[in-house]
């Protein structure tokens, strides 16, 4: 087991890929410190881990929406026995969570956290909880009235909760912490690719290196922000409503 930050397991790529990747050897990968975190500025963030990983073949990559959800990934992540398995979570002060007594996560299955109507949020890692709190705002300011789910795993995506909410949602809006180039979105897209016509809106960090500050000046300087992902989300809405008219 590697338990590192997202930062500083940049600096090892070439022996994840060859040393571990190629050979499939069972290494969990326990990124620490994941998306913005604050005061130690651009070289601390860890704004790419999902984009340098995804790419790579043999690795599960999964992130934990709350303390419980870390507890069930990291049982899932000891117990796996296939290859390399990584899972990024954020620095934060821990909150006593309940757990469930049959720890472990489906590997690639996400989960439906509430139904809605018309706007499906798909949160990954901290996404889940701007999701989350994007929806409570699209209900009170927007009169819309948004499917939320944590997908819970990037790599491999759950092609049937995805296919569903598709087909079953005028748009699909992603929100991670990481940047979007490469990232969580982007598999989502290229899921989509495959013929589903729904449009998408990603939420992520944008193509730059984000400076010094507290996370939560930095997620409004960046934009993302549940108040800003639901204004996004209402706006497209309405774009759409017109189109259609």
């Amino acid at each position: 087991m590697a338990a590192i930050y997202s930062t500083f397991l940049q600096r090892a790529n070439d022996q994840i890929v060859h040393d571990i990747c190629v050979q499939k050897v069972n290494v969990v990968f326990a990124i620490d410190r994941a998306g913005l975190v604050g005061d130690d500025g651009p070289t601390h963030h860890g704004a790419f881990d999902i984009s340098y990983q995804r790419c790579l073949p043999n690795i599960v990559l999964m992130a934990p929406r709350d303390e419980a959800m870390l507890v069930h990934m990291l049982h899932t992540a000891l117990s796996y026995d296939d290859g390399p398995i990584a899972l990024r979570y954020r620095a934060a002060k821990a909150r006593a969570c309940p757990c469930r007594s049959d720890l472990g996560a489906e590997i690639g299955r996400g989960v439906l956290l509430r139904a809605g109507e018309r706007v499906a949020l798909i949160g990954y890692s901290r996404g889940v909880v701007l999701a989350l709190s994007a929806a409570r705002h699209l209900d009170e300011e927007h009169d819309l009235h948004p499917t939320v789910a944590d997908a819970r795993f990037a790599k491999p995506l759950d092609a049937e909760l995805l296919a569903r909410l598709a087909a079953e949602h005028e748009l699909l809006v992603t929100v991670e912490d990481n940047v979007l180039a490469g990232g969580f979105g982007s598999a989502v897209l290229e899921f989509l690719d495959r013929g589903l016509s729904t449009r998408i809106i990603r939420c992520g960090l944008p193509d730059r290196y984000v400076t010094h500050g507290t996370p939560a000046l930095l997620r409004e300087e960046v934009g993302l922000t549940s108040r800003r992902v639901a204004r996004r989300v209402a706006e497209a809405v309405r774009q759409q409503s017109g189109a259609m008219r």
